[in-house]
């Protein structure tokens, strides 16, 4: 029977819902929202983003750029809505996060042969399931999930969001509009500082209180989500080489380059919100108000939604998981999303396409699709399911790809040829997509 659960309506489990449907398997998806809320989820819409709303570069040459291509040839419903929910963030795709949530929701909710029912799992049902749960699984199903695969707790890190503020708050005599290098049009607003700013607030934030999260410890945070009150603690100059990195960025006004600069990204398509690019925080709201507000241009901001902080939980995947996604030695259960150790929006929901293809292709008695390690979906399929013993969560990025057997002398052009080498070996799976589209069309 081409039957199949998926647990979650996240980024991955709604991609792996609609891989599971568009090859002609009846999916029920089964989500907790809106009947049960999460401490970091705000709505009960499908793939919601609850970090940050940008889906990272978008040029070949970046990573990230390569794995969203992927994707969207490889038929992505996660790509195709953020591509239709595009807002201007310069040389990265970011999108009108709550448009791009209702469009998923609707894609998927109007598909003939997804199910929706939206409770809560506290036991892993029978069949073939993917575990889409996401990096905020706890109790019972983490009970679950633990009985499962024989393993007493899985591992966790720590993860936050940044504010937003309101476009209208934002004073813009002291701000401007301006991308790093003139990249894009103008897509982001700067808020310079000068040596003495840049120091008093570096202060602030040390000594600022932070909202209790039992547990916490620095060494903990997952370094590509990192608080900015994390950062500061790490060295006077740690924020300038980091969110608040000035290069590339003077003023228009003055033809001056900032001693330190915190950029705000539109968060929606008519921009009246905007994202502090990089301040994810853990800081008690007052507290946030209160150090945030030094930052010039942002004294009288109005704060939409501060910063939060939770606990993220993930597998100890090598060992556990194939590089299908799928559980070794039990063979209808499979994982998709952070909980296995991929790290980002676009690698969760790569996750979920590969597991829920294969997953499909499984339950037909076809052969699994290997996705080559040169291309984006072969190597983080490879990254959870390698023997690894300080594994740890990972963005996509051109390390964890094989290297090009001739030498190529600078950066760009040598990711440039590492992307254009993947994109072929995905092309040559095309009759592969095919046969699926054929299968779907002929039953």
């Amino acid at each position: 029977m081409n039957k199949a659960i998926v647990i979650g309506a996240g980024l991955a489990g709604s991609e792996a819902a609609w891989q599971l449907a568009r090859r002609g398997v009846d999916v029920t998806l089964i989500e907790m929202r809106p009947n049960h809320a999460s401490p970091a989820h705000h709505t009960g819409q499908f793939a919601e983003l609850v970090c940050s709303n940008s889906l990272r570069g978008a040029a070949l040459s970046t990573a990230p750029g390569l794995l969203k291509e992927e994707l969207r040839r490889t038929g992505s419903l996660i790509m195709q809505c953020a591509d239709q929910c595009a807002v201007p963030a310069g040389g990265a795709l970011a999108v009108d996060r709550e448009r791009f949530s209702q469009m998923v929701t609707e894609r998927l909710c109007a598909h003939p042969r997804v199910t929706v029912v939206h409770e809560r799992v506290d036991d892993i049902p029978p069949g073939s399931v993917i575990v889409a749960s996401g990096p905020l699984t706890e109790g019972a199903l983490a009970d679950s999930i633990s009985r499962a695969l024989g393993q007493s707790e899985p591992l966790h890190f720590y993860d936050a969001a940044a504010p937003i503020v309101s476009f209208s708050s934002i004073d813009m005599d002291k701000a401007y509009f301006a991308s790093r290098y003139d990249k894009g049009d103008a897509d982001y607003i700067n808020c310079p500082m000068d040596k003495e700013q840049y120091t008093a607030f570096v202060a602030a934030l040390r000594t600022a209180e932070e909202a209790p999260v039992h547990g916490f410890e620095d060494k903990k945070v997952f370094e590509g989500c990192m608080p900015v009150e994390v950062m500061a603690r790490r060295g006077e100059d740690t924020l300038r080489y980091g969110p608040m990195k000035p290069v590339g960025l003077r003023d228009p006004r003055t033809g001056a380059r900032p001693y330190a600069v915190v950029q705000l990204r539109a968060d929606n398509a008519q921009k009246t919100m905007y994202n502090v690019v990089g301040f994810q925080t853990h800081l008690r709201f007052p507290e946030q108000k209160r150090v945030f507000s030094m930052i010039p241009g942002l004294e009288n901001a109005e704060f939409l939604r501060y910063g939060v902080m939770h606990r993220n939980s993930f597998l100890r995947s090598p060992g556990l998981l194939d590089r299908y996604y799928r559980v070794i030695g039990r063979e209808n259960l499979w994982f998709a999303g952070q909980i296995t150790g991929v790290e980002g929006y676009i690698e969760s929901a790569a996750s979920g396409l590969c597991a829920g293809l294969n997953l499909a292709r499984q339950l037909q008695g076809r052969a699994l699709i290997d996705f080559p390690p040169e291309t984006a979906l072969g190597a983080l399929a490879l990254h959870i399911s390698t023997e690894n013993r300080d594994f740890q969560p990972m963005n996509i990025n051109f390390g964890l790809l094989p290297p090009m057997p001739e030498r190529i002398r600078g950066k760009r052009e040598r990711y440039t040829a590492l992307a254009m080498r993947a994109l072929g070996c995905l092309e040559q799976l095309r009759p592969v997509y095919q046969e699926d589209l054929e299968y779907e069309n002929h039953h």
